[in-house]
């Protein structure tokens, strides 16, 4: 037999409205009478429905997650910091993973709206007009983490990818090295690949170091594009002293190759990283890197959405600092 809140309500002797309110983690009840219907929900072994509660509070609890790729690190750090928040929110989320296809996005915010969520992080994309519409046309809060969009009115958490790379190649320089070339994420990606272009070669430019078609090769972030970039890098560049790696998995990639090829690192080529991810320190060496706090910036993304479910008001955008990590993999040619 199917266990019903006037159950719980009867046998705590409380009103059905108070056992709502203390499901839904509203005020108005002490805590004996707390501790009490949750003892009685317990003993009679009494599961909320979602669809009910929902109903009531016009509220389902969950919030929709955008990825475009999900064996990612970056986005597992991403998704562990949201998660955090969520569940402290008595919430859930649902994590889509996109692709980076239109078509699979766009089915995907169908999906959301008819789950009818509360709000939506949308990760590491360029948002596109017709997907902004959908999500605009549901009504509820959105926040873009690790992507920005010029075109529409959507707050944002990132770090500035530009100025992250600008930090990086200045940390190479630093060291004394002058013949520094990159394994970079595709020109045509507006959110991290270009931006982190545009940071290396302002710092090379800035310290009068000459970059040329040879300096950069534009493939990706995964390990497998930076092994792929590496290649091609190192059969252009072949005196090359250090190399900026626009994520730690294409560092990965980097540090691989570099190996087959029997080049030491850091004593014949200096490798540095962007993202700070686990492996990172994990890898052999351990990998000097720009980190951005990525669990935070998922929590972040999320407190966002339960700030605008609360006041119904927008909110500022934000931007946060990054960090050199220094760990092993640049040597210094100064000393």
């Amino acid at each position: 037999m199917t266990v019903t809140i006037k159950d719980v309500a009867k046998k705590a002797n409380v009103s059905i409205a108070t056992v709502s309110r203390i499901l839904n983690h509203k005020p108005g009840f002490s805590k004996e009478t707390e501790d009490k219907v949750l003892q009685v929900i317990e003993e009679l072994g009494y599961y909320p429905n979602g669809v009910a509660r929902g109903l009531i509070s016009k509220r389902t609890h969950t919030i929709g997650v955008l990825v475009p790729e999900i064996s990612s690190m970056l986005m597992s750090d991403f998704i562990s910091g949201m998660e955090q928040v969520t569940h402290a929110y008595g919430s859930s989320v649902i994590v889509c993973h996109t692709e980076q296809q239109g078509q699979k996005t766009t089915q995907y915010l169908q999906l959301l709206q008819e789950k009818q969520v509360d709000g939506i992080v949308f990760t590491s994309e360029v948002l596109l007009q017709e997907h902004y519409q959908l999500m605009k046309d549901m009504g509820k809060p959105i926040v873009l983490l690790s992507t920005e969009s010029y075109d529409y009115p959507v707050p944002y958490v990132k770090v500035d990818d530009r100025r992250a790379a600008y930090s990086a190649t200045e940390y190479l320089i630093q060291n004394g090295h002058k013949k520094i070339g990159m394994v970079s994420g595709s020109r045509e990606d507006s959110i991290a690949g270009q931006p982190r272009i545009d940071g290396f070669t302002a710092a090379m430019q800035a310290h009068d170091l000459p970059v040329t078609e040879t300096s950069i090769v534009p493939t990706g972030f995964t390990f497998e594009e930076g092994v792929k970039g590496f290649t091609k890098l190192i059969g252009q560049f072949p005196d090359i002293t250090a190399v900026f790696a626009a994520s730690d998995e294409a560092a990965l990639g980097v540090l691989s190759v570099a190996y087959q090829m029997n080049i030491k690192v850091p004593e014949q080529l200096s490798v540095i990283g962007y993202d700070n991810l686990r492996m990172a320190e994990m890898s052999t060496p351990p990998l000097t890197t720009v980190a951005q706090p990525s669990v935070e910036m998922g929590k972040k993304a999320v407190e966002m959405i339960f700030q605008m479910l609360g006041t119904h008001k927008t909110v500022e955008s934000r931007i946060f600092p990054h960090t050199v990590i220094e760990r092993q993999s640049v040597q210094s040619l100064t000393t």
